[in-house]
């Protein structure tokens, strides 16, 4: 899931930043990227995505396939990976003026448990328009559907109504909405159909999310046989990623960074697997940060995890001690990003920035659509 936020160099307030120990600074998780190291457009096929190998322990790095995944693995490991759909949650309208209004609805999957299922639905969005929306405007959809905004929460964002009860808000915005792709991806490398298709992992069954959990991209239904054959077992979890995973640090002093929360489900039948592989020492490897993040949000003084469903807001960001997940699997995240301290937190930081600047000098493809990283023992 990667992220709506900077792609070059952020702007730090930094001249208070030399009383900020270095782990804690935003400046030193920037780094340069030029903009042809940016990924446009999916592998043609899954699974021949490149794969950094980071060994963690000794920071020696190697080169392989995402497809040689099952003979970096053994058969004790537990691969624990991110079942949530990405929901066509992007929609293009129109003001009365004609002025374009990009929306994102944040929430897409809002528990219904909470909502009558026969009230017309309402839902948080992302807005973006040249001239801010204002309460009480309706917008128009190209198929003429009219949507009107209720409140203005802030800048940028807005409680929009649909003209449609809950239960058929997700037919709507499969009906009406576009994969909702990150904004460093040109409108001109953008395809309704295949993004559709490649901007969702193979195993996506539960809707909910508005960022595609992007480690778990690379899984072909050829490569998840080919680690079952070997003995190597699946626990698959829910996190819907939201706003919280994307959105931008701003403060050079990354602990006053607030995460916003985000929905997660761990069955009992997936806690009980964790477990039984905890117990008997056996690795847990996350695919994607968002797993990771589920995994520690649920984890037990025991080093086990708590089945259930929750909302979690942990910001992991290095000094954090992990519970649960001993490998990760991950994309390229962006420069300052939540995600990128989520895995030097994992990896050690100079450990990562180091593989990040060979992988920047061997031309690896970064972010939604790039090339992985696996860190391991």
């Amino acid at each position: 899931m990667n992220h709506h936020g900077p792609v070059h160099d952020a702007d730090v307030d930094s001249h208070m930043s030399e009383d900020i120990p270095a782990r804690f600074r935003l400046s030193t998780y920037l780094y340069r990227l030029s903009a042809e190291l940016i990924a446009q457009e999916p592998k043609s096929t899954r699974d021949q995505s490149r794969l950094l190998v980071l060994h963690k322990g000794t920071g020696e790095l190697e080169c392989k396939l995402f497809r040689d995944l099952p003979s970096l693995l053994t058969p004790s490991d537990l691969l624990v990976i991110n079942e949530t759909r990405v929901t066509p949650a992007s929609l293009i309208a129109r003001k009365s003026t004609g002025g374009r209004v990009e929306i994102l609805v944040l929430d897409p999957a809002a528990s219904s448990n909470d909502r009558n299922l026969g009230h017309t639905a309402v839902r948080t969005c992302m807005t973006q328009s040249s001239k801010a929306l204002r309460r009480g405007t309706t917008v128009m959809l190209e198929s003429g559907q009219e949507l009107f905004v209720e409140e203005i929460i802030v800048s940028g964002r807005a409680k929009i109504r649909f003209p449609v009860p809950e239960a058929q808000f997700l037919s709507f915005l499969d009906k009406h909405g576009r994969a909702p792709l990150p904004p460093y991806i040109k409108d001109s490398n953008r395809d309704l159909g295949r993004d559709r298709l490649r901007y969702q992992t193979v195993y996506a069954t539960v809707p909910g999310s508005v960022a595609a959990p992007t480690a778990g991209l690379h899984f072909s239904e050829k490569l998840l046989a080919e680690l079952e054959a070997k003995g190597i077992e699946t626990a698959r979890i829910v996190l819907h990623v939201g706003p919280g995973t994307f959105t931008p640090v701003r403060q050079e002093d990354i602990r006053l960074h607030a995460m916003e929360s985000e929905y997660y489900e761990i069955s009992d039948e997936a806690a009980k697997q964790i477990n039984t592989a905890v117990d008997a020492k056996r690795r847990v490897i996350a695919v994607g940060t968002t797993t990771a993040r589920a995994l520690e949000s649920a984890a037990t003084s025991t080093g086990g995890v708590q089945s259930g469903q929750r909302s979690t807001d942990l910001f992991i960001y290095p000094g954090y001690i992990f519970r649960v997940v001993q490998g990760l699997i991950t994309n390229f995240h962006l420069p300052g990003s939540t995600l990128l301290m989520l895995v030097c937190a994992f990896g050690g930081i100079n450990r990562v920035l180091a593989a990040y600047q060979n992988a920047v000098k061997d031309k690896f493809r970064f972010y939604s659509y790039g090339d992985a990283c696996i860190i391991i023992d």
